[in-house]
């Protein structure tokens, strides 16, 4: 195995050979590598299948005892700062590295059907693979300088992707709207991490995490400022994971094809916020302002994607809420000390969520044959309905996935979750009971979408209502332009998904229904793996099914079936009418559905009022700073007409002007 740990530094050179391959192909020879897609495509999925080999290959060696590698050079040194780069290889990093390969291997065969008629099909595959290598590369990562190198990769990746359809004015906004709420983010990570450079001397997390502790028990540091430092850094982890108040570009992100929107949502971008907060974990525990501050934002924001999650249409939009909420969950249980729950649920929640979200790509798929070249429409669950005839393969793991994230034995999330609000209620029971209530919200609004989608009567060819909800759809839009362009023929029903496209699906269903088998109370083997930095655990917990479990766990799957009960009431048996229950509560459901008008919020404060002040800074300039400015070339204009007279050659004229203007000194200084 140490051949393997030797050559770690490969897993993320292979993504990154093929999209620099791929992407100098496409600069230099674009219409011949665009007829080769076929080729490209393979390299592209053999890199990084080759990557995930070797990972799965390091996370063996990891279970099974093997010392963490460190490998680092010197890249910068001045003075006494040294500055070094590398790779390093320990449970963390092997875990997160399996992850994100293996969704994005997956993901990959993915792409091939869903975007096989796409014109740029060949550029997709590029930046997937440089999106995969950014991220891996940010796993590896030994220091913070070198994360946030990477950091930073991964933001311009997800811009690539998500304005990829760029001639669509919606996908050139969100791009645009990621972008700058990222950078947000990012600027209080590098304040962050130049402040605790300049108060510990390093960007080793360990070591950071111990002299900040010194510094502060010996009154080298002010609390105050530690805790300033530490919740900068955290605006990074909370930019990138979508938590409130910087959770906005999420959702919007679904303007790009669905393939990078279950990358995104499963095991890069949102997986690298948590993944931050893990690594940080020694710094941020022995700040309690910290860690309270980075679970309260994780239970409001668990809370907040699940309440708009509710009352949305598009399937897209709602499984990006629901990965708002989930994100919400696992910072939460990171603030509350539960580091092993935390990425058990970040494990479990990226391949139920891909799944899913690979899934609804299924599913819009099969509609555009229905409903044409409208994306909006083919994502609309008002008129889906019975694709479970249709498309059987779909439904069967988009149910199991739906059954995972509603936490319901045995499958994944239910193990994660109920770890994470167990360890929630033993910390701060306020805490606990809005977790326990989003899981409720969570079950019902994920059978919901369910129903609407999988089951009843397929509403697809009801031209009345198409025509209804394309009006609802285009309020407020621009006509679209690009998009997903399978076909261009109406059929009269959807049909299933190539197996390229299916297959990712079978395969990740497999893990949704058997990963959290590792962490249960019989033998928590995760949390003997995965355990926080500062604790040491030398056997594996076991607990058991104790009275204490038994009413957490009970609880939880209680409210998950009142969720599912309401869902079933209301979208499968109609006993319940959804439109009348809206229109009772017409306040409540316009906010949610409008998502709490934070949108609406931003763009007054923000967008608006930074148009504002730009005026007023131009109006300041064009007054007063080019007012200056004109004033000066005036005088000088004014004067040289001025003096131009006494320019008339004479030379006694001159000692004249001489002769005055040194009398004048003379008479001037001995006043």
């Amino acid at each position: 195995m140490d051949f393997a740990y030797q050559y770690a530094w490969l897993i993320p050179v292979l993504p990154l050979t093929a999209a620099l391959i791929i992407g100098i192909g496409l600069i230099t020879f674009n219409k011949s590598t665009n007829k080769l897609r076929s080729l490209w495509s393979t390299l592209s999925v053999s890199a990084i299948g080759a990557a995930m080999v070797l990972a799965i290959n390091i996370l063996w060696s990891q279970i099974q005892g093997h010392e963490p590698y460190l490998w680092t050079f010197e890249w910068a040194q001045a003075g006494t700062f040294h500055l070094t780069m590398g790779f390093v290889i320990d449970h963390l990093t092997s875990l997160m590295l399996v992850i994100v390969t293996t969704v994005a291997f997956l993901v990959q065969i993915y792409t091939d059907g869903y975007m096989a008629h796409d014109p740029s099909y060949v550029r997709f595959y590029a930046y997937l693979s440089l999106f995969s290598s950014s991220m891996l590369g940010l796993v590896v990562s030994p220091n913070l300088v070198q994360i946030y190198i990477f950091w930073e990769l991964v933001g311009m990746c997800s811009y690539l992707l998500v304005g990829f359809w760029f001639d669509r004015k919606g996908a050139a906004d969100a791009c645009q709207k990621a972008f700058v709420t990222n950078r947000v983010g990012d600027f209080g990570l590098l304040l962050g991490l130049l402040g605790l450079y300049w108060a510990t001397g390093t960007f080793e997390f360990t070591e950071m995490g111990e002299r900040l502790t010194q510094l502060v028990e010996s009154g080298g540091l002010s609390v105050a400022l530690a805790t300033l430092f530490a919740i900068l850094v955290f605006m990074g982890p909370a930019a990138k994971s979508a938590q409130f108040p910087l959770h906005v570009w999420l959702p919007d992100a679904m303007e790009g094809p669905t393939p990078i929107s279950a990358l995104i949502h499963a095991a890069t971008m949102v997986a690298a916020g948590v993944f931050l907060i893990a690594r940080m974990f020694p710094v941020f525990e022995e700040i309690p302002a910290v860690m309270n501050t980075i679970a309260w934002t994780g239970a409001f924001t668990a809370f907040l994607g699940a309440s708009i999650a509710i009352t949305q249409n598009d399937i897209k939009k709602g499984l990006a809420y629901s990965t708002v909420s989930q994100l919400g969950y696992m910072v939460m249980g990171m603030g509350v000390g539960a580091y092993g729950a935390g990425l058990f649920h970040l494990m479990t929640h990226a391949y139920f969520k891909a799944m899913m979200f690979l899934g609804s790509g299924s599913v819009i798929h099969g509609m555009e044959e229905v409903v044409g070249h409208d994306p909006d429409l083919a994502q609309d669950m008002r008129v889906m309905g019975g694709l479970r005839k249709y498309m059987p393969i779909t439904a069967i793991t988009f149910f199991i996935g739906t059954l995972a994230i509603s936490g319901i034995p045995p499958f994944a999330g239910f193990w994660s979750k109920d770890e994470i609000l167990a360890s929630t209620f033993k910390a701060n029971p306020a805490l606990w009971a809005i977790g326990f209530a989003t899981a409720g919200i969570t079950a019902f609004y994920m059978f919901r979408m369910y129903f609407t989608t999988f089951e009843g009567e397929f509403r697809g060819t009801d031209k009345k209502l198409l025509a209804s909800v394309k009006a609802e759809n285009s309020v407020g839009k621009e006509p679209i332009a690009g998009g997903d362009s399978h076909s261009h023929h109406h059929a009269s029903k959807p049909h299933e998904s190539p197996i390229t496209m299916t297959f990712p699906l079978m395969v990740l269903a497999i893990p949704s229904m058997l990963i959290g088998l590792v962490g249960t109370p019989l033998g928590n083997y995760f949390e003997y793996f995965i355990h926080a930095p500062s604790e040491k655990i030398t056997e594996v917990p076991a607990e058991g099914f104790t009275p204490e479990f038994l009413l957490m766990g009970g609880s939880s799957i209680g409210i998950g079936l009142i969720g599912i009960s309401l869902a079933i009431l209301m979208y499968l048996q109609k006993k319940i009418d959804p439109s009348a229950i809206a229109k009772s509560i017409q306040p409540l459901y316009n906010f949610s559905k409008n998502k709490w008008y934070i949108d609406e919020l931003y763009n007054a404060v923000f967008v608006i009022g930074s148009r504002r002040l730009a005026r007023q800074v131009l109006e300041v300039d064009a007054k007063i700073v080019d007012g200056v400015v004109n004033l000066a070339g005036f005088v000088t204009v004014v004067t040289g007409e001025g003096l131009k007279y006494f320019e008339n050659g004479k030379a006694q004229f001159y000692a004249l002007v001489i002769f005055i203007g040194v009398l004048g000194f003379v008479i001037v200084t001995s006043i």
